[in-house]
């Protein structure tokens, strides 16, 4: 079973952080602001950044990490991983 790890872009620039089995349907769910309480209120643009992990363990640790990161370091996070944040 896989684990994705993403970020969503946000239309006032703020970036959401989570993980889910179906990447599809989640960003479906975030856009018809049934995803998550945050994304109710900041509307996701597009996906900036995705990792696949092979356990649910890896995925949430490596959200929580994600979490900690300020924003220039997701930017550089996304970059990095040549995913655009326009």
């Amino acid at each position: 079973m896989s684990f994705f790890v993403y970020i969503l872009l946000c239309n006032d620039g703020s970036f959401y952080t989570g993980y889910t089995q179906n990447l599809k349907r989640r960003v479906r769910l975030h856009k018809n602001c049934k995803g998550a309480k945050y994304t109710k209120s900041h509307k996701p643009k597009n996906v900036a950044f995705v990792e696949l992990f092979e356990s649910r363990s890896e995925a949430l640790k490596r959200e929580r990490r994600i979490k900690k990161m300020s924003h220039k370091q997701k930017q550089k996070l996304i970059i990095k991983n040549n995913y655009s944040s326009d």
